[in-house]
């Protein structure tokens, strides 16, 4: 547990690196101390290896530190940091982003993990393992 003076709140944070269907490649969750930067090498450690195919990753405004940078160097992967106009108010669907919030939501139906019950992040982190499967059947049961 910790706490994200950002946001405002004492838990955990979920970096999660889908595809453009929405499915995740790899989830990382730990503690909500650590900034969103330096989350975002932990998703892409050792991404290169298990994906060879990945070249390019969109990220939120918050990846845009050269940590994220010198992370993706390393991978090596291109990122493009979707921005947000000045001129914005309210909320506004940005291109791309979507799809990580839309996965997002799709795992938030699970009832343990519409809220962070769980004690552990490896139990968090196995749960939401859990309903990427149950959707990646369901899909296939549909096609």
């Amino acid at each position: 547990m910790g706490y994200d003076a950002g946001k405002k709140v004492k838990g955990r944070k979920v970096h999660a690196l889908v595809d453009t269907e929405g499915l995740p490649l790899r989830v990382v969750v730990h503690s909500a101390g650590i900034q969103d930067r330096d989350g975002a090498a932990l998703v892409l450690d050792k991404i290169r290896q298990q994906f060879s195919w990945l070249e390019l990753v969109w990220a939120d405004g918050g990846y845009n530190a050269h940590q994220v940078q010198a992370a993706a160097r390393a991978a090596p992967l291109r990122v493009e940091i979707v921005k947000r106009c000045d001129d914005m108010k309210g909320f506004v669907v940005l291109p791309r982003r979507w799809v990580v919030e839309r996965t997002f939501s799709w795992v938030g139906r699970n009832r343990r993990l519409n809220k962070d019950y769980e004690n552990l992040a490896d139990t968090l982190l196995a749960l939401i393992t859990l309903a990427c499967i149950q959707l990646a059947v369901r899909r296939l049961a549909r096609a």
